[in-house]
């Protein structure tokens, strides 16, 4: 669970609703028509945009902001460094069993194909090859939040230019000019607290998420090829160890 995605977004709706409430009455910012204008116009362009396959899975994608579990980097380092160990002393089959042991596809996999003598070059090959894939896959979602944070606000300014014509047809009517331009102006507030509260920071987050994930499979692909070459273990822990950041480093030490 990530508190701090949760934390910001309570926090970012607490404190506009918060000024909302201090400046005055809750009630004059609620406007269906201009709900609608600005969701309905977002989900749109972006379905335009996107195939509808990738617009919907992006859903599912938007869990990854609040829930996200994966192998720290050097807990990743310290069991490749086991199983290079148990290689060096008995043999590639001898790490058959961590094949079993491994929820990763990705490492397992590697480890079949080291284990069942598969070369080095084709190994590579095809490590590269999932992790380009996986790479084309992980930035879908985060693209797609970041186009959204771009067509919020331009349908809010529809949503605000539709409220204008509507009050400058009724110019013969003094009195109702301030409430209608009110309503007018609260399309171009919904689609600024859409783009800058939830799909630019959603993108930005998923963005780190996926290069995350990318630096997990660059570990596994380094250790990998290390045990698939008889590698010492101690020049490949130097090698993965590149891969964390000073503070991992100095945790490990």
């Amino acid at each position: 669970m990530d508190l701090s995605s949760i934390i910001g977004i309570v926090s970012g709706i607490g404190f506009v609703i918060g000024t909302i409430l201090i400046s005055g009455g809750l009630g004059s910012f609620i406007n269906i028509p201009s709900i609608l204008i600005v969701v309905g116009g977002t989900f749109a362009a972006t379905m335009i945009a996107f195939p509808l396959a990738d617009f919907l899975s992006v859903f599912k994608t938007a869990i990854k902001v609040f829930i996200f579990k994966i192998e720290p980097p050097e807990e990743i380092i310290a069991n490749l460094i086991e199983t290079s160990n148990k290689a060096r002393k008995g043999g590639l089959l001898s790490i058959e069993g961590d094949i079993q042991n491994t929820s990763d596809k990705y490492l397992a996999q590697a480890l079949q194909m080291t284990v069942d003598g598969v070369k080095t070059n084709d190994i590579a090959q095809i490590m590269q090859k999932q992790m380009a894939l996986k790479k084309k896959q992980l930035g879908i979602g985060s693209t797609i939040f970041k186009n959204m944070g771009s067509y919020s606000p331009a349908f809010g300014m529809i949503g605000t230019l539709i409220g204008l014509v509507q009050m400058l047809a009724n110019l013969d009517d003094p009195s109702s000019i301030g409430p209608k331009m009110a309503v007018a102006m609260i399309t171009t507030f919904y689609g600024s607290v859409m783009a800058n509260l939830f799909f630019i920071p959603m993108s930005d987050k998923l963005k780190g998420r996926n290069e995350e994930e990318m630096v997990s499979m660059h570990i596994i692909f380094e250790g990998i090829i290390s045990i698939r070459e008889g590698e010492h273990p101690k020049l490949m822990e130097d090698k993965l160890n590149i891969y964390l950041t000073g503070g991992d480093k100095k945790g490990k030490e």
